[in-house]
């Protein structure tokens, strides 16, 4: 698998390091059920989904990838919040 970094290009995917699913972090008010359900529920999506990727071997930013799980086809990489 090859992800294509908006800074490096495209790279192999052994310059990587996966950071788990993208989620949507709950406002620091939500109460105790939201902050339980994304600290410990997690999917596992048989298809398309949104993870995080960090660029360990190369620029070192972490990356939003849009991944089907199933073919490993790569839809989309940008750049997550706070990236240079």
């Amino acid at each position: 698998m090859r992800l294509s970094c908006p800074i490096c290009g495209e790279r192999d995917r052994r310059e990587f390091h996966y950071g788990g699913a993208a989620l949507e972090r709950p406002a620091p008010e939500a109460g105790a059920a939201a902050w339980d359900a994304y600290l410990h529920l997690r999917e596992n999506p048989a298809g398309r989904s949104r993870e995080l990727w960090y660029h360990e071997s190369g620029c070192t930013a972490w990356l939003v990838v849009e991944r089907d799980t199933v073919t490993h086809e790569i839809h989309g990489v940008t750049l997550a919040a706070g990236g240079r």
